[in-house]
């Protein structure tokens, strides 16, 4: 859900680094789970239905819009950003819950894309 909410907060087309710890994202992206499980109307290989397929749909039109780049790390290393994310995500499932705040804040934004750019200038 971090990845969609993210990437649906930008206001343009935009060149995008995902870092993230979940194996299941990336490859559900790269190994082209995520479009084959579309193709079979959100049903797997093995014919059971694909979970969470309202989000697959929401992140492949992300990806029509954006270029991104999936980038793996392992996570509760302490890596500070996945750290970061994390409490983020378990805010926003509170939030969910509880019915409060539908947005990422300003500062979430300014953190994302501090991000980015180190993202940027460490991988020249």
């Amino acid at each position: 859900m971090g990845v969609i909410t993210g990437m649906e907060a930008l206001k343009h087309p935009c060149d995008v680094i995902i870092q993230t710890d979940s194996r299941y994202v990336i490859d559900g992206i790269e190994k082209g789970w995520a479009k084959s499980w579309k193709k079979r109307g959100w049903v797997k290989s093995d014919k059971k239905p694909a979970a969470n397929s309202d989000l697959w749909e929401r992140l492949l039109q992300l990806l029509e819009i954006h270029r991104v780049e999936f980038f793996w790390i392992k996570g509760h290393a302490g890596h500070p950003e996945n750290e970061r994310c994390d409490r983020l995500a378990v805010q926003r499932s509170r939030e969910i819950k509880t019915g409060s705040g539908n947005e990422l804040g300003e500062s979430d934004i300014a953190f994302l894309h501090s991000t980015y750019e180190k993202h940027k200038e460490n991988n020249k």
